[in-house]
């Protein structure tokens, strides 16, 4: 029986050629024409202070709980203002300014006045600041950086942070808890905008560095990327072109996304202001504790489009499914949902699909796209209507993809107005980073979803990096037996990582889902922490049953799994296990965890299960 269909949405038509190079690698480009786009972010912010000035651009919970709004208009008045202040401090633009909390409107105002007016700034995770023990990557960025200026939103609760040694002599600006020589952010707003700020605004250069986003690789300290006016502009004239529907209702979106990382801070924030939409700040998380905030926030507010991580949607659904008002408000404005940073398991679109289905007798259209913090970010994107997970579009317009056999795989290379120019004060990296043909190495493989058919898209094959041998020599293609493993042991397995390099069989580390352990526990397990719960019969047995079904379906020693070891520890974000937007850093979780894989093929340890 087919499932209903969906509303429209306008979408470009599918045009995309494909060229084939004697060295054997393909390339992929999109017929679209890319537009002109913007000579910089600021042109978006003025063109709708003046074309819709008291449209709500900026939304954040107050103190008592009601929601803060600030218009276009006042939006641009800050931003000229704080512009003028960082202009009177005479700062130097080869040393960023550091802002190292999370999203809020304050943080919004300061990061657009430096793109306004031409001074370069890193906005930081800030977990780098608050949940690590020796500040080791804030102090390597820091040195990077040697910023003059630092931003805190609460100088109390980064007070351990800024009192590293590396911000000697910076001046630190906070909204709240000051003190101690601190600069009050309302003071900013006090500055008197005049002519320096609109000289300083009509010499900005499409190829002037905008910002620095930090991006942690799969190994080592984090690489600071460099963003360009030209790479965000230009990727959201690509967008627009795909999604027309952007420019004929003015997106509505409640994200969480953190702003220091790609996904949104250039994705979805840009978006949004490129199209005159309204975006509310939500500082709930999926996580215990914080995603009911983002929960209380859909409730409230019915977003058009909305973005997340599968370990978001992971959290979130259970809510969806037991509360009407929350469905109801999530459900009534939604022209499509978004889905990056990793594949989203089948279980989970299905029963997106099916919440959709029962709030509102249709589907709601699902897409996703690839990309990078190099690519700021999108550098293929669906336009088109997809029935599953996997799929991540086509070229965006002004981005080739080129398409090199490696190892068995189609190891995907960028090239476009979209990438970036390099790595700051790392020439090394830089160099590393492109190929002959000045093509980035992104470090995905790719795989066509239909041969034969490009304009049917392609589909993320895993990462390059992560795929191994076993002792007899068999390459194990590690994305595809983590995907598999996924989607077979919903729902208990959130994410899981691969393990077999130079050993004779596979097994896995999993990471547990709460909510989809809890789901399988008589009455949801009541108090019981999830090291309680990944201990029941219910649970082991489960994925016992589920992983056995696959390894019947996936009997080669390269997919076959033999034993796995649940976790209840979730990955670290200080030892570099997983970014903000909850991707998997495989290699890490292998290096931090080697005991317990080395107790995985011990088969002594009582905590394994083992995989008929």
């Amino acid at each position: 029986m087919s499932k209903p269909g969906f509303s429209d949405l306008d979408f470009a038509p599918v045009a995309v050629t494909l060229d084939e190079r004697a060295d054997g690698s393909l390339v992929l480009r999109s017929e679209l024409e890319l537009p002109g786009y913007a000579r910089c972010i600021g042109e978006w912010l003025a063109h709708w202070a003046d074309a819709a000035p008291q449209r709500t651009y900026l939304a954040e919970r107050a103190g008592d709980g009601s929601w803060r709004r600030i218009s276009y208009a006042e939006t641009l008045d800050a931003v000229r203002a704080v512009g003028q202040a960082l202009l009177d401090r005479n700062l130097d633009p080869a040393r960023p300014f550091m802002i190292l909390s999370g999203n809020s409107i304050d943080v919004a105002i300061l990061q657009l006045a430096a793109l306004h007016v031409g001074m370069p700034s890193a906005c930081i995770s800030p977990a780098y600041s608050l949940m690590s023990a020796d500040f080791g990557k804030l102090k390597f960025i820091a040195g990077l950086l040697e910023p003059e200026f630092v931003y805190a939103a609460d100088g109390e609760a980064f007070a351990a942070a800024l009192a590293c040694p590396c911000f000697s002599g910076a001046e630190i600006v906070v909204s709240a808890g000051g003190g101690n020589g601190s600069t009050d952010f309302t003071s900013l707003l006090e500055a008197e905008p005049g002519a320096p700020v609109d000289a300083a605004f009509a010499a900005l250069r499409a190829d002037d560095i905008a910002k620095i986003l930090f991006t942690s690789g799969s190994t080592g300290f984090p690489k600071g990327v460099i963003n360009t006016h030209r790479m965000m502009c230009s990727n959201q004239a690509a967008m627009g072109t795909l999604w027309r529907f952007l420019e004929q209702r003015p997106p509505v979106l409640v994200d969480w996304l953190p702003w220091s990382h790609t996904f949104g801070g250039n994705f979805n924030f840009n978006m949004i202001l490129r199209n005159g939409g309204t975006l509310y700040i939500d500082a709930g998380k999926p996580a215990p504790g914080l995603v009911e905030r983002t929960v209380a926030n859909l409730k409230e507010i019915s977003p058009t489009v909305y973005f997340n991580v599968p370990r978001g949607f992971d959290m979130l659904i259970p809510y969806l499914e037991t509360d009407e008002a929350l469905r109801r408000s999530f459900f009534r404005e939604l022209d499509l949902i978004f889905y990056a940073a990793a594949a989203l398991p089948p279980n989970l679109w299905g029963k997106l699909e099916d919440l959709a289905i029962r709030e509102r007798g249709e589907r709601v259209c699902m897409l996703s796209a690839l990309g990078s913090t190099e690519t700021a970010p999108a550098a293929t994107a669906v336009h088109f209507i997809i029935e599953e997970a996997g799929v991540i579009g086509v070229p965006v317009p002004g981005t080739e993809i080129k398409l090199v056999p490696n190892a068995g795989k189609l190891e995907m290379r960028v090239r476009g107005p979209n990438v970036t120019p390099g790595y700051w004060r790392r020439d090394d990296l830089t160099g590393e980073a492109f190929d002959e043909d000045g093509f980035y190495r992104i470090g995905d493989a790719v795989k066509f979803a239909e041969r034969g058919d490009p304009e049917r898209g392609l589909v993320f094959d895993g990462r390059v990096a992560e795929d191994f041998k076993l002792t007899s020599g068999t390459w194990v293609h590690a994305g595809a037996v983590r995907l598999g493993a996924i989607a077979a042991a919903a729902p208990v397995i959130q994410d899981c990582v691969v393990t077999g390099h130079d050993r004779a069989e596979l097994g896995l580390l999993i990471f547990a889902s709460e909510p989809g352990c809890r789901s399988l526990v008589e009455g949801g397990g009541g108090e019981m922490t999830l090291n309680e719960l990944i201990g029941r019969d219910e649970v082991r047995d489960a994925v016992r049953t589920s992983l056995a079904a696959y390894n019947a379906a996936h009997p080669a020693s390269s997919t076959r799994i033999a034993q796995v070891l649940l976790m209840a520890d979730p990955p670290s974000i200080d030892r570099n296990e997983i970014t903000d937007k909850g991707y998997i850093n495989q290699r890490a979780v292998l290096e931090n965890r080697a005991g317990l894989v080395e107790a995985l093929y011990g088969g002594s340890d009582p905590e394994i299960i083992e995989i008929p």
